[in-house]
Formats: structure tokens, sequence, C-alpha cells
């Protein structure tokens, strides 16, 4: 069972799972469900289930009144996002703890997020909502029904309809998304927009691979800014690496210090993007702390990933009473100067710990004459002694109670690690990084797939695994064995890639283009069939599968897979044009699709020459550049993907083909030569 579900399992209200005994329940007693839905790190989450769901008085007004539904939304994204998109046609917005009253056919008639238990910050309290609702459901019923009839239907027609506008060009769309992205850019801070701050990770991808593509140095310095005021800022964790889920301030200087295994493997491919555009000090210790987070923290000894840590925790080394946000990451100067002594007046400089705290931002009082740290004056301190005195804070916080854990694993979020790593291996080349990422993928194979390694499962925790696989599952994983594939080019995880890439075509995708969520058949309890359309804190698997189908075309030269790419950015080229940062992810397939096709194939990769070329090959960022290659012994089984490799003769040394729009030139054995055909496509 998921932590988030085992967190409420001490609740006097009486939950049931998602599912047909709960659906029947509402029916026969002839009252509305209440569908609560959240996740195990969300911290508002934890306050909600604090002051109402753990309150016996409440439970009694919920279970008598409704049918209590709780539901993990990464379990069950599916839920999730059709419920959400009613919330949010109905308030405006959206969030987590998403609470939301149907009608027992599982139509939504009213929802929000957060309520507190009495009137305060301009919201109902909680039992106010349940009375008052159980009230309407009594007294106007036929109204109810058929206000949940009319969302029910403009929510499915919403998630199924296809924008017809014409739409421009591809020069004029990724121009304007980059136009969008100027506008809101923070030239003091970094990043878009005002506080909150988010990470976006798509929106820095595109930046990125814009700037490879057309040399813009706007789009350089916009991404390359951000990530490094986020990895000086508060929201990187200076002492155990990696990053929080945003910050609360415009400064990147307090974050919400809850940590995801998503954001952090999305952001290990933007760091080692920006380590082959500009290779920096600050970029690689990032890239380095990051990556050493996730090896500590959140893999398990099997080798997948865990999902995330909580943003609260007991403060000092208290293992009872109330928790509080951040206690596990935040510092006394007094305490600093204690732990570092002769150094401490320096780090203390250095990373912006005062007496009275430092946070920017404390909505709920809990900062008070504590510190976060961040970069506040680099120049107080040398890096080598700062570098000795972080591991002696880090030696220290080990000891204070850790935030609690989601340790279940999800096949998609541990696609996305193994695609972080393996692209985070070929801009550094520290194969420790490589052997983490094979061992998640090898970790999916064995406990996340059935025996012919096509059908996936979602979720695993403690030995048993469970709800079946969703695109983003698929596409995510597909993507993530590609980047293992041209990183170490075995050829069982391109074999791997084009089988599930088969199974999703097969499973989710549209006549029209895209991907579905959920498989035909699966989830007909719900009222519609969702497809994301929207590049958010994750892709949606569209975007992600453009990209993979393109590669795999590229790779094979099966035709069906380039026809699906173009058929999916054909279905989303008018909302492109109109709202072109709704979907940045899918901005940089439309940007690759438009220009040529390149895949380089270093045939002898345990041959003499071959490091050499490699290095040539992985200098640089270029995102339309496809490196493949293959070792003697395997090139037999690689045949089998790649047919144009039969007609390569065996030689000596390592050679190189640089085949565009897969016509393959002479072969290279020169370093320097590669290095400027590639410079010259």
């Amino acid at each position: 069972m998921s932590p988030y579900l085992l967190q409420h399992a001490h609740n006097p209200v009486d939950w049931h799972p998602w599912g047909p005994e709960a659906f029947a329940k509402s029916k026969s007693n002839d009252i509305p469900i209440l569908l609560s839905i959240g996740y195990s790190t969300c911290h508002w989450c934890h306050v909600m289930e604090r002051e109402s769901f753990s309150v016996a008085s409440v439970a009694e007004v919920m279970n008598r009144h409704f049918v209590c539904i709780k539901v993990d939304r990464e379990e069950r994204p599916d839920v999730d996002k059709l419920y959400m998109a009613a919330v949010q046609a109905l308030t405006g917005q959206g969030g987590w703890p998403l609470n939301v009253f149907l009608t027992p056919e599982l139509k939504p008639f009213f929802g929000g997020t957060y309520f507190p238990p009495e009137p305060r910050w301009g919201k109902t309290s909680w039992t106010q909502v349940l009375l008052g609702l159980s009230r309407v459901w009594v007294e106007r019923r036929g109204d109810v029904q058929k206000d949940a009839e009319t969302l029910a239907k403009a929510v499915a027609e919403f998630m199924t309809t296809r924008e017809v506008a014409s739409a421009g060009s591809v020069g004029d769309i990724c121009a304007a998304a980059e136009t969008a992205l100027k506008s809101s850019y923070d030239l003091e801070r970094g990043g878009f927009g005002e506080a909150p701050k988010f990470p976006m990770p798509a929106n820095l991808r595109f930046l990125l691979r814009r700037h490879a593509r057309t040399a813009s140095l706007e789009a350089k310095t916009m991404a390359l800014d951000t990530l490094r005021a986020m990895a000086r800022g508060g929201i990187f964790d200076q002492l155990g690496g990696g990053f929080a889920r945003y910050s609360t301030d415009a400064a990147w200087r307090t974050p919400h210090f809850e940590k995801t295994l998503y954001d952090n493997a999305q952001l290990l491919e933007n760091l080692a993007d920006a380590w082959q555009v500009a290779p920096e000090p600050w970029a690689l210790r990032a890239l380095q702390e990051t990556a050493a987070y996730l090896a500590r923290d959140l893999k398990s000894s099997q080798g997948g990933f865990y999902c995330a840590q909580d943003a609260d925790s007991h403060a000092d080394d208290q293992a009872q009473g109330h928790k509080s946000e951040g206690a596990y990451y935040l510092w006394k100067k007094k305490e600093v100067e204690e732990r570092l002594g002769p150094d401490g007046g320096d780090f203390c400089r250095r990373y912006g710990v005062v007496d009275e705290g430092n946070a920017l931002s404390d909505p709920q009082g809990e900062f008070a004459g504590k510190c976060v740290l961040y970069e506040a004056d680099p120049a107080a301190m040398d890096e080598p002694r700062a570098g000795a005195a972080r591991a002696i804070l880090l030696a220290a916080r080990s000891k204070r109670t850790p935030p609690d854990l989601d340790d279940k694993i999800l096949t998609s979020w541990n696609g996305l690690v193994v695609a972080g790593l393996a692209r985070a291996y070929g801009a550094t080349g520290d194969k420790r990084l490589l052997d983490l990422a094979d061992g998640a993928a090898d970790f999916i194979r064995r406990e996340l797939c059935d025996g012919d390694g096509k059908r996936l499962w979602r979720c695993w925790r403690e030995g048993t695994r469970g709800v079946a696989g969703m695109a983003d599952d698929y596409v995510f994983l597909i993507h993530g064995l590609l980047e293992l594939f041209e990183a170490g080019f075995k050829p069982d995880r391109l074999a791997w890639a084009v089988s599930l890439a088969e199974e999703a075509l097969r499973l989710f995708s549209s006549s029209e283009g895209g991907l579905y969520q959920v498989a035909s058949g699966e989830g007909a309890e719900l009222f519609a069939r969702a497809m994301e359309d929207h590049d958010g804190a994750e892709p949606a698997p569209s975007s992600v599968f453009v990209e993979a189908c393109l590669r795999l075309y590229e790779l094979t030269g099966r035709e069906h897979y380039r026809v699906f790419a173009r058929r999916t950015l054909d279905r989303f080229a008018a909302q492109l044009s109109a709202r072109p940062l709704s979907m940045p992810y899918l901005l940089s397939c439309l940007e690759r699709a438009g220009g040529k096709s390149t895949t380089l194939l270093l045939a002898g990769c345990d041959l003499p020459g071959a490091d050499e070329l490699l290095r040539a090959a992985r200098s640089g960022l270029r995102p339309d550049v496809i490196v493949s290659g293959y070792r003697l012994a395997d090139k037999d089984s690689l045949a089998d993907l790649m047919p144009a490799l039969r007609d390569i003769p065996t030689l000596p040394r390592a050679r190189a083909y640089l085949c565009i729009d897969r016509v393959c030139g002479l072969p290279i054995e020169d370093a320097a030569e590669l290095s400027r055909r590639l410079d010259a496509r």
C-alpha cells in the first residue's frame, strides 16, 4: 500500500480505496462520494489530515453523509487529472489535497483544495462545506445531478477536443516561445515570474536546446543564469545536494523543502546540458551533488529509486511531537559556529547565516532564528575550505531525525532518473552515473515488467507491484532506455525500447496523434479518457514519445515511428501556435523534426581510436545528433534492429560514420575531423 494511504490508515474516517466496492456503497446508500486525492510529501495534505481527518467529530460527519475515498495521485494520475480538471473548471485553481464531491455515477459537482477546520483566510470551514453539500444533495438533488452532468460533459470535451486553428511556421512558434519566456524572465534573480518560483525543467530544456540549434545568446543566458541562481540558492541543498520542490520567494532563497525524484531527475538532465554548453564549476558541482543525493537518499538497495522526501520533520533530535517544515535542513548561527570552530565565521558569511534567521518567507512562523544555507558571499570562504565545512555539517545533520520517505518506486519517475543519470554520464564521463542508471533499468525490468518485458506495472513497494502501467510509465522509460543506449551502446537497451514503443502505440495512441494516459478499456469507470496537453512539472507523455519516435526512426528506419511523431505534432500545432509555452518539451521536438536528422555511428567501440572519437562526439550540446555505436561482439544482435550495420566492414581501428537524413558519409578515423564535420552540419 502507498505511504500516503498508510498515513491515513489511523484516521477515524472510513476511507475506501478507489474501486467498485465504494461506488456500489454510494449507490445503495444513496449518498454522494467524497474523493480526496493527495500524495505522501504534500505539506497541506498533512495539515488537513491533522486538523480535520484525524478529528472524530469531523470524521463522524464525513462518514454519515458521504462515502469517503482516498487516492494517491502518484498511483492514479488518471483519476487525479480528470477531477483536477473539473475543480479547475469550477474554481479556476487546483492543488493538493484535492477534495471533490461526486454523484454515485462519479460525476463531480463541487470541489476545492485545502479547507481549514474553522472559517479563516476567506475560506469556509471543512465542516460547513460537508453539511452544506449534504443538505443540497437532499433538498436539490435534481439540480445537483444536472450540474454534475453538465460539468462532466464540459470536462470530457475539453480533454478530448483538438484545436483546429491554423498554425504558424516552426521558426515562428519557437521564436514566440523564446520571446514569451523573455517577457517573464527575472533579470536580477533568474527564473520566470514572481514568487513562488518553480524550476520548470521543460522550459530550461527548451532554452538550452534552442541555443544549441540557433546560437541564441538570450536563450543561453536565461537558462544558465536560472540554473546558476538555483544552484547558489536555498532551493539547492548546499550540504547534501538535490533541489527542493520550489522557492517560496523570488530569490530562490527559502524553499518548500519537499524533494521529489521527478524534479531532480529532470534537473540532472538540465545540468548535463548546461555543463556541455558552458563547463563552469557551479554546474559540475550541482550535477555531481544532485546525483550523490539521489544515490544516497532515494536509491533502494535493489537499484530502483524512491519517490520523494517530505518537507516536514521533527525539530532538533525530537522523535515525537509536532513536525515543522524544513526542520531537518535549518541551522542556527550558534550551532554552525560551534560545529565549525575557527571556520564558522567565514562559513556563515558565505552561506548567509545570521542570528535573527534569514528566511524571506515564513507563512507559518516556523523559521524564526533559523537559517537556510545559500550562497550569499562566495568570496568569504574559498571552495576547498567550504567543501570541508559542508562535509562536517552534513555529518552532523545526518544525526537528526530525517524527513519521512515515500518509499514506493514508480516506473515513470525511474524512467526519468535513468535518462538524467545517463545524460549526466555522457556529459561528464563519470562511470558511477552510468552504473546507477543501469541499476535502475535492471530493477524495472526485474520487478515491474511481465515476463516478456512488454507490459509494465506502475508502482512497487516492499516486494509488491500494482496498477497497470500508464502512458507516462512506458514513454518515460523508453526515453531513459534510449539515453542509456546512447551512453553504453548495449543492444538490449535499444531492443527493450523498441518493444515498449510498439506496446505504447498499441495501448495508448490516438488515430489523430498523441497518447491517452490509460489504455483502452482500463479506467472504464471514468467519464473521460484523458490526454495530457501540458508540459508542467512533468512533461506530457505525448511530448516525450514524439522525441522517442523521432530517435527510433533515425536508429531503426521504421517509418511508422516518424508517422506517429508527425501526426502528434500536427495534432498540437494549433495549440503550440496559440500558446507555445503550454508544451515547451514538445517545442523542442517540433524544432528537431523541422531540421535534418543526424546519426553518428561509432563502428568498433572496443577498437583503438574509439575513445578519442567518442569524446569528440560528446563534446558540446548537440541535441539533434544521435550517438550510436557497437562493440564487435554486439554487431550482429544490433543489426537486427539497425539493418544498415550489416554493410559496415570490420576494420582494425574504430571509425565514425556521420549519417544525415539517413545517408551516411565516408568513414572518419580522426577525432579532430569528426569535430569539424559535426560543427559544419
